[in-house]
C-alpha cells in the first residue's frame, strides 16, 4: 500500500500546500488527487507571488483584468479565486462523499488587514460570498487582532482557516474564538455548521532552534510542539462545552499541521510526516514533501493522545535557554511580516507584468 493512502486510511487529510495555474492547468493536481490521496489544498501570498511571477500562464488574464482598471490587489483576487474555484470544483468529491468535513481549499486575506479586526471581517465576508463554493476557507492569521475576526467571520457563516498559529495558546485561542463563533449562531436560532481548522506552523520552531541547541534536541522542538497541540485539540473535543455545541450539529475545528516542509539538511525530508499522523487531523505539505513521502514514506505509529514526551522535550529546550513563549511570538510576528513582504512582491509583479503586457499591445 502507498504510504499516502495508508496515511488517508488512517484517517489523516493529505492537502497539498501549493496552487498554480500550471498545476490545474497540465493534470498535476488531478492525478495527485487519483494518485496520491490528496484531498485539499492551501494557498498563501507566498505561494501566488511565485506562481504569478515565474509563468506566463496568466498573462492574458492580467492583461485583460488591467485593461477593465481593476486595482492591483483586486485583479490577484480575481485570479486567486479562478485557480481555487477550479481547485475547489475538483475536490467537491471529496466534501460531498465526506460530508463537508474534507475537500477544502484556502485563500488568504490581504496580510496587511492582519492587524485590523473589522475590515479583516469584511474582507473575509465578501471574498467567500465571491468564490461561491461551500468548500472554500478564507484564511485569518490567529493574532491579537485576528482572534475577534475569526468569532465574527464564524458567527456570519463564513469557513475559516486560522493560519499562522505557532503555540499550544495560540491555538487554544483560535479554538476559544471558533466556540464563542458558533455559540452565538446557537443563539441566534441559526445553524451552527460553520466549518473551521486551526492551523499549527511547525518546522520553524527547528529552523530558529536547530543551529543554537546541543545535538540531541537538533529538529525536536517542532515536533513536541505539534504534539502538545494534538492533546490540547483532543481535550477540547471531549470538553462539555464542545460536546453541548456538537448536540446542535456544529463539527470539530480541524488541527491542521503546517509549515511539514524539513528545514534541515541533515533530517529526514518528510521528518514532520512520520511523526505527525493521526486520525481527524490534516497536513497540508509542499510538493516536494509530498512526492518524497509518496516514493519513501512509512505510516508506522500514530500521535500519542497524551501528547507523549512533549512536556519533557520543551522541558528541555526551556533549560536549554530557549524562551518559548517569546519564540512563538516572534515566529507569528515573522510569519506576518513574511507575508507582508510576499504582498508587495506579489502586487509588484502584477503592476510590472501589467505595463509589459500593455506595451506589447
Amino acid at each position: 500500500m502507498k504510504a499516502t493512502l495508508a496515511l488517508h486510511k488512517l484517517g489523516q487529510s493529505l492537502w497539498l500546500d501549493n496552487i498554480t495555474r500550471d498545476l490545474l492547468d497540465n493534470g498535476t493536481l488531478k492525478r495527485y488527487i487519483d494518485d496520491f490521496s490528496v484531498t485539499g489544498l492551501t494557498s498563501n501570498p507566498t505561494i501566488f507571488e511565485h506562481a504569478i511571477s515565474k509563468s506566463s500562464s496568466y498573462d492574458a488574464e492580467v492583461g485583460r483584468l488591467m485593461k477593465a482598471r481593476l486595482s492591483n490587489e483586486d485583479v490577484f483576487f480575481e485570479l486567486a479565486l479562478q485557480d481555487l474555484t477550479r481547485a475547489a470544483d475538483l475536490f467537491a468529491a471529496v466534501h460531498e462523499s465526506t460530508a463537508g468535513v474534507d475537500g477544502f481549499v484556502s485563500l488568504e486575506l490581504s496580510p496587511l488587514l492582519a492587524y485590523d479586526t473589522k475590515k479583516s471581517v469584511a474582507a473575509a465576508k465578501l471574498l467567500h460570498g465571491k468564490g461561491n463554493r461551500p468548500n472554500l476557507f478564507i484564511k485569518i492569521p490567529g493574532t491579537t487582532d485576528g482572534v475577534p475576526a475569526i468569532e465574527e467571520s464564524i458567527a456570519n457563516g463564513v469557513a475559516i482557516n486560522v493560519t499562522l498559529l505557532f503555540s499550544c495558546e495560540q491555538y487554544l485561542a483560535s479554538a476559544e474564538a471558533y466556540m464563542r463563533g458558533l455559540e452565538r449562531r446557537v443563539s441566534a436560532g441559526l445553524s451552527p455548521d460553520v466549518r473551521s481548522v486551526a492551523s499549527v506552523f511547525l518546522s520553524r520552531w527547528d529552523g530558529a532552534t536547530m543551529d543554537t541547541v546541543p545535538e540531541a534536541l537538533r529538529d525536536k522542538l517542532g515536533i513536541a510542539v505539534g504534539q502538545q497541540v494534538y492533546k490540547a485539540y483532543r481535550d477540547t473535543l471531549e470538553s462539555d462545552r464542545w460536546q453541548r455545541l456538537a448536540n446542535f450539529g456544529a463539527r470539530p475545528q480541524r488541527l491542521l499541521f503546517a509549515s511539514t516542509g524539513t528545514k534541515d539538511p541533515k533530517a529526514s525530508d518528510v521528518l514532520y510526516i512520520h511523526a505527525l499522523a493521526a486520525p481527524n487531523t490534516i497536513n497540508t505539505m509542499p510538493e516536494k514533501t509530498l512526492l518524497a513521502f509518496s516514493e519513501h514514506g512509512k505510516v508506522t505509529e500514530t500521535l500519542p493522545r497524551n501528547g507523549g514526551d512533549c512536556e519533557s522535550v520543551l522541558t528541555d529546550f526551556r533549560k536549554a535557554g530557549i524562551d518559548l513563549d517569546k519564540l512563538a511570538a516572534d515566529l507569528q510576528s515573522q510569519g506576518a511580516k513574511s507575508f507582508d513582504e510576499s504582498w508587495k512582491k506579489l502586487l509588484d509583479a502584477i503592476e510590472i507584468k501589467g505595463k509589459v503586457l500593455q506595451g506589447a499591445n
